[in-house]
């Protein structure tokens, strides 16, 4: 069913007034100065142990995030002070039960609670193209491999109390896993960012699908089976609706610029361990997202947004083919049938919606030059709201500014936590309720983006990882409630 003008025009008033100021995020100033905290928070004096490295010192103040970011000795990563990190993985050095290296390029992460005290975490790794590329794929786990000729997958990581891990395999033979999304019963979907064919590129199956890996059930990644329902395209993210069941999914893509999609479950099903494995290919529909203004003007293109608040509405198309087999899914549209965006990235489901991130936009797309957008889609109200967004930085060397947000997690100290892939300097940075932002770590090690970033779900610790080679880490400190 589509909104028409006046029911539009009377959500966006409501979404305007509410949403712009409730919620995880608000607005973010997009001025290089105002996107770092001045202010140092409350911390204590740090300390390591055990491979611990720590920030030490001492501070006073009570504004928004934790204080500057402080050197390491080490040369890793840079925390405020009284924080201190452990390297968990680390690609070429730290080893997979089987012996294997852990491989490389991790991207995408979600934790789960493993039993007596351990966490689970499902690590992407996002390797592309053939095995023989890489010093360390994804190992060829028996019975849990898609496609051989393929060098990316899922490793599964088991932290205990007491620091020591395990780590095996998930998936194999999945190419370029990038993002993902955890799911309410406990499971990661985990995304293809690429779509080559059976025969291109050296791939012996399709690619370009979701796949569903389980932490805490070995046995249930056994014979790896594509979610061919949610469609064939550039993989990001991927949420799913504990309410309604749908599933909501970005694309990375240009040349045209990506779709958010929303897979609509068949009527009778129900979500639940396993199930998604029942599904038939062409089961339930799968949609793209058409906006439109408050005056009920179509939007082309998410980067003609330039104002934090503003609400479009939202209205879903179905995809004529959704496995794409003559023509790439988001070109099967013509223009002003759909909405796109430039790199549609990380996705975190909360607040009764799910957060998107745009993570820039330049000469690819028709609007504004931005250097990131995160906006909130509301299922309820069908709409959407631009609660993030970046102005261009003009100096992505020096440390300050943040561009280029991927993933993002909601933080149980309010707000959001976001994984940088910009240009310049790397940062794990935060964004309050009200829209300040501040820094939480910088790789220190070389210029390679931060992913996976989640909290443990104790929430004491916050994992996140240096994308190349390949390095998890678990940050813990001081964590407190940010104001608003």
């Amino acid at each position: 069913m589509s909104l028409n003008r006046r029911e539009f025009t009377k959500q966006s008033a409501v979404a305007g007034a509410g949403l712009a100021l409730t919620g995880v995020v608000g607005a973010l100033a997009t001025a290089p100065e105002a996107l770092a905290s001045d202010e140092p928070g409350a911390y204590g004096k740090g300390h390591g142990h055990d491979g611990e490295h720590g920030h030490g010192g001492h501070g006073h103040g009570h504004g928004v995030g934790y204080g500057q970011l402080v050197a390491d000795l080490e040369g890793v990563l840079a925390l405020p002070a009284g924080f201190s990190y452990r390297i968990v993985t680390h690609s070429g050095v730290t080893r997979l039960e089987s012996g294997e290296f852990t491989p490389s390029n991790h991207d995408g992460t979600a934790a789960f609670a493993g039993p007596r005290g351990t966490t689970y975490l499902v690590n992407n790794h996002e390797l592309k193209g053939t095995r023989d590329k890489w010093a360390h794929p994804v190992p060829l786990a028996e019975g849990l491999v898609y496609d051989p000729a393929a060098s990316g997958g899922c490793t599964v990581v088991e932290v205990h109390r007491d620091g020591t891990v395990a780590e095996w395999v998930g998936l194999a033979g999945t190419s370029t896993n990038c993002a993902g999304g955890r799911t309410s019963w406990g499971t990661w979907l985990t995304g293809e960012e690429n779509s080559d064919r059976a025969g291109v590129n050296g791939m012996t199956k399709d690619h370009g699908y979701i796949f569903e890996v389980d932490p805490h059930d070995r046995r249930a990644n056994r014979a790896p089976k594509p979610v061919k329902a949610f469609g064939r395209y550039d993989h990001e993210a991927v949420v799913v609706d504990p309410k309604r069941g749908h599933a909501y999914l970005t694309e990375d893509a240009s040349n045209p610029n990506g779709l958010l999609f929303r897979w609509t479950p068949p009527k009778g099903f129900e979500h639940g361990r396993g199930k998604l494995r029942t599904l038939a290919d062409d089961a339930g529909v799968l949609q793209a997202f058409r906006c439109v203004d408050s005056g009920g003007r179509f939007v082309d293109d998410l980067s003609r947004a330039t104002r934090i608040g503003t609400v479009y509405g939202v209205d879903w198309i179905d995809v004529p083919d959704r496995d794409g087999r003559a023509t790439p899914v988001r070109k099967q549209f013509t223009d002003g049938q759909v909405t796109r965006a430039r790199k549609l990235e990380g996705m975190w489901w909360a607040d009764g919606g799910t957060y998107v991130v745009s993570s820039y936009a330049r000469a690819e797309s028709p609007g504004a030059a931005h250097d990131g957008q995160v906006w909130f889609y509301d299922p309820k109200r069908r709409t959407l709201t631009l609660k993030v967004l970046l102005g261009v930085n003009a100096n992505p060397d020096q440390d300050g500014a943040f561009d280029g947000p991927d993933n993002i997690t909601v933080s149980p100290y309010g707000g959001l936590v976001i994984a940088e892939d910009g240009e310049g300097v790397q940062h794990l940075f935060g964004a309050t309720d009200s829209g300040r932002t501040y820094p939480i770590a910088r790789n220190d090690f070389n210029g390679s983006e931060f992913t996976g970033v989640t909290f443990s779900p104790d929430g004491e610790t916050l994992f996140a990882n240096i994308q190349e080679p390949g390095i998890m880490v678990a940050i813990t400190g001081p964590w407190r409630r940010q104001p608003r």
